[in-house]
């Protein structure tokens, strides 16, 4: 096969374009950079079955060539990225998956969307099953990225109704793992890059609010497959084991051995109070489920974090983005 992958220098996109690769395919990478990074893809500086495209999906976009899918996985995902780019998550979930339904159509190509547990919003039912259509606030400050990724499924449901594209749908829940960014607003890798930092792990609430933790070759897995043998409905993929947020504190401040204290701050506005996935879909349809345990995982990116923190690039990196953020 060759596949386009949008958001391909992401965390997500760069590890879902290895697994292409790996089982022999080519891949067509595009990223603009907005919050993916070129280290995430500097491996496969030689590799002759991988081309890259400097661009951005939420305007006009042109692909040379065959393509037999599009994956598009291009947006800001964590709450820091988005609610510093507002307009271009809701461009990029909207403008930027017109187009590349539109790539798709052209092509004659499936179609693969990552969209998101946050089309549940703070959800009344737990778990939380592809069938229930979630609590969302669509005029609060999340409302930009849980309202962009309800309507690019909703524009691919129709783009699958009206001109028959082979569609797929993946709500992901929080993943983690290698290629991370440092203080990107994810739970994980803030609290692993304070605790490396010696510096006090902080809990928005009182850290009884509970998320599933997913690594990402599980995660990545979990994609393939449903990309390979899923259907046109939205599926989970994501870890069922629940966590609250201080007990992933405690796990880290176990697994890196740091005299970090942990600190408290207000919840936002519109936080979860729970997350977690019912994953029976895609056990029944995939047979897939997530095999590496949450300390396991937790081990490997904070070894991941501590070769990369002690770069002067990275440490240069991760200091100007906490001073713009301070």
């Amino acid at each position: 096969m060759r596949v386009l992958i949008t958001g391909a220098a992401g965390f997500l996109g760069s590890h879902l374009t290895d697994r292409f690769l790996a089982d022999g395919h080519s891949v067509v990478g595009l990223d603009n950079f907005i919050t993916g990074h070129r280290d995430n893809l500097a491996h496969l500086a030689n590799e002759p079955r991988f081309s890259f495209m400097e661009h951005n999906i939420s305007e006009y976009t042109e692909v040379p060539g065959a393509l037999d899918g599009v994956l598009h996985f291009a947006s800001p995902a964590s709450p820091v990225d988005y609610l510093e780019l507002p307009i271009q998550t809701l461009k990029v979930g909207s403008l930027g998956t017109h187009n590349a339904l539109g790539i798709a159509l052209a092509k004659k190509a499936r179609f693969f969307i990552a969209s998101t547990s946050e089309v549940y919003g703070d959800p009344l039912v737990h778990p939380q099953p592809e069938t229930y259509w979630g609590n969302v606030n669509p005029i609060g400050p999340r409302g930009v990225y849980d309202e962009a990724k309800r309507f690019a499924e909703a524009i691919t449901m129709a783009y699958h109704r009206y001109h028959g594209v082979d569609t797929r749908i993946v709500r992901i829940f929080n993943t983690y793992g290698p290629r991370m960014r440092p203080r990107d607003g994810r739970v994980v890798s803030n609290f692993i890059v304070q605790a490396l930092n010696g510096e006090p792990l902080t809990i928005y609430g009182d850290g009884s609010q509970t998320r599933s933790f997913c690594y990402v070759d599980d995660e990545v897995e979990g994609i393939y497959r449903l990309y390979n043998r899923g259907d046109a409905f939205p599926t989970n993929i994501g870890n069922p084991v629940e966590y609250t947020v201080k007990q992933l504190a405690e796990i880290v401040v176990e697994l890196t051995q740091t005299k970090s204290q942990i600190s408290f701050k207000p919840l936002p506005e519109d936080d979860p109070k729970v997350r977690q996935p019912d994953i029976a879909r895609a056990r029944r349809m995939l047979q897939w489920e997530p095999r590496v345990d949450v300390h396991d995982g937790i081990s490997r990116t904070i070894e991941y974090f501590r070769g990369l923190l002690g770069t002067p690039r990275m440490a240069e990196r991760v200091a100007k983005r906490t001073a713009a953020r301070r």
